[in-house]
């Protein structure tokens, strides 16, 4: 009987532990997804993404997302270092992790997607190929600067 009381305070305990850390979970996704999306920005900025534009894709009824954010860099590692960075930061400020991160192998067009946010990074001749700016051309478009 003692042993029975034992186990059944103990698993209240970890209830209880596993609770607060939900609690505490919760707590932290305080992240609107302007906010995400300004973080991803700054994330590409870091790395000295170019050519960024965000697409607001929310009233669009077939879209796929609420928002595309489309870079590119100079070179695949770049593109990769840029892939990481809002990988990275992402996990560690806002502790959102992506559902998806697709094209790390060739580094020519990455996908890191938060389902309400898909990141492409591309490597400029990608970009244009694939020239996802025209294909969605009926988004509301939002152009960020270049930081040298």
């Amino acid at each position: 009987m003692i042993n029975h009381c034992r186990n059944r305070t103990n698993l209240i305990k970890l209830n209880t532990e596993y609770q607060l850390s939900i609690d505490k979970k919760v707590e932290q996704e305080t992240f609107s997804i302007d906010e995400l999306n300004a973080l991803i920005i700054d994330s590409i900025q870091d790395i000295k993404g170019k050519n960024i534009l965000k697409l607001d894709l929310r009233h669009l009824e077939d879209a796929p997302t609420d928002f595309f954010i489309i870079c590119e860099g100079e070179s695949t590692v770049q593109v990769k270092s840029i892939a990481d960075n809002v990988y990275g930061r992402l996990k560690r400020e806002a502790d959102n992790l992506p559902n998806n991160f697709e094209g790390a192998g060739e580094s020519r067009w990455v996908l890191v997607d938060y389902f309400n946010t898909v990141v492409h990074v591309f490597y400029p001749e990608a970009r244009e190929f694939y020239q996802l700016e025209q294909l969605w051309s009926d988004a509301i478009i939002t152009e960020y600067d270049n930081l040298d």
